[in-house]
C-alpha cells in the first residue's frame, strides 16, 4: 500500500487566512501569521513569530527561521534557507538553494569581527536573489537590485537600489555600493571599499585591501595582532568605469568618470575624468566629453 503523504501542521497560536494553502508536510510555527493567498509548498517550514505576506510562495523544503518577515508577493525557491530576523521586501524573488541572513563564522582575531551583535538582513522590494547566492546577516540590499546566481554578499555590506551583482561575484564585509551600479561576473569587491553611484566594474575586476599580505602588525610586546592590520579597500567614485580583469591595489581611489582599461594594474590614484591603461596603469588622456555623466 502506498504511504499517505503527511498532513500540513500549524501551531495552535499561529494564524492563517482561509485562502492560504499549506502543502503536504509543511509546518507553521508558534505565533506566525500567514496572509491571504499565501502558499507553502510541500515540506516547507515557517518557524515561530514569522509574518508571511499575501501571495507569498514558500518553495518545497524551504526553511524560514524565527522572526522573519516576508513582504507581499515574495517568492522563495526550493530549499531556500532564511535565517532569523531577516526582512524580505514585497515582490522579491529568491532562487533555489539561496541562503539569506547567514551569520558569519570568523577566525579568532579576524579584522572583520565586530564587537556589536549583527542585525538581521534587510532586502528591499522587487529585488532578485539568484540561485545558490548567500547574503549574510546585517547586509542591506536595495530595491530592484539583482544579486546573481552563486554570488556572496557579506555582513554589513550595503548595496543601493537598481544595482546588479553579477554571477559568482563577492561583495565583502563593510562595503558600500551605491545606486545603479553594475558589478559584472566574478568580481571581488574587497572589504572596506566604497563604490559610488553609476559605477561599472567589468568581469573579473579584483580589488585588494591588505598591503601587508597577511603579515600581522605586532603589539607593544612584539606579539602578532591580526586585528591591527590596516585594511584599506578601493574607493571608486561616481560614474567611474573599470574594465575586465583590472586590479586595484589597497587604498587607491578611482576618480569620478575615470576609465580604467581592461587588465590594468592600478597602483596609484586615478584623477577624475582620466583614462589609464597598462601595468602599472599610466595616464592615457582624458575621457571623451560624450562619456561623462555630468
Amino acid at each position: 500500500m502506498a504511504r499517505r503523504p503527511p498532513r500540513a501542521s500549524m501551531h495552535p497560536s499561529a494564524t492563517a487566512d482561509a485562502s492560504a494553502v499549506g502543502g503536504a508536510g509543511s509546518i507553521i510555527g508558534a505565533e506566525s501569521r500567514i496572509d491571504q493567498n499565501a502558499r507553502l509548498a510541500p515540506y516547507a517550514l515557517v518557524d515561530a513569530h514569522c509574518v508571511v505576506g499575501e501571495r507569498v510562495i514558500v518553495g518545497s523544503h524551504a526553511v524560514v527561521h524565527h522572526h522573519v518577515t516576508l513582504g507581499a508577493g515574495v517568492q522563495l525557491g526550493a530549499h531556500v534557507v532564511v535565517h532569523p530576523f531577516t526582512t524580505v521586501g514585497a515582490g522579491t524573488v529568491v532562487g533555489d538553494h539561496a541562503v539569506l541572513g547567514k551569520p558569519p563564522r570568523l577566525r579568532v582575531g579576524s579584522a572583520a569581527a565586530s564587537a556589536e551583535p549583527l542585525a538581521g538582513l534587510w532586502i528591499g522590494e522587487d529585488a532578485t536573489i539568484g540561485a545558490h547566492a548567500v547574503v549574510n546577516a546585517a547586509a542591506v540590499v536595495g530595491d530592484r537590485t539583482i544579486v546573481g546566481d552563486q554570488s556572496f554578499v557579506r555582513e554589513r555590506a550595503r548595496i543601493g537600489a537598481d544595482s546588479v551583482v553579477g554571477r559568482g561575484s563577492t561583495v565583502d564585509c563593510d562595503v558600500t555600493v551605491g545606486d545603479h551600479v553594475s558589478i559584472q561576473t566574478d568580481v571581488y569587491v574587497t572589504a572596506r571599499s566604497v563604490v559610488e553611484d553609476h559605477v561599472f566594474l567589468g568581469p573579473g575586476v579584483l580589488t585588494t585591501n591588505d598591503d601587508r599580505m597577511g603579515r600581522p602588525v605586532r603589539d607593544a610586546d612584539g606579539e602578532p595582532d591580526p586585528a591591527g592590520i590596516p585594511l584599506a579597500g578601493a574607493t571608486i567614485r561616481r560614474g567611474a568605469r573599470v574594465g575586465g580583469r583590472a586590479v586595484l591595489v589597497p587604498g587607491v581611489e578611482v576618480g569620478a568618470d575615470a576609465f580604467v582599461a581592461a587588465g590594468a594594474v592600478v597602483t596609484k590614484d586615478v584623477a577624475p575624468g582620466r583614462r589609464v591603461i597598462g601595468v602599472p596603469a599610466r595616464d592615457a588622456g582624458a575621457v571623451p566629453d560624450e562619456d561623462l555623466l555630468g
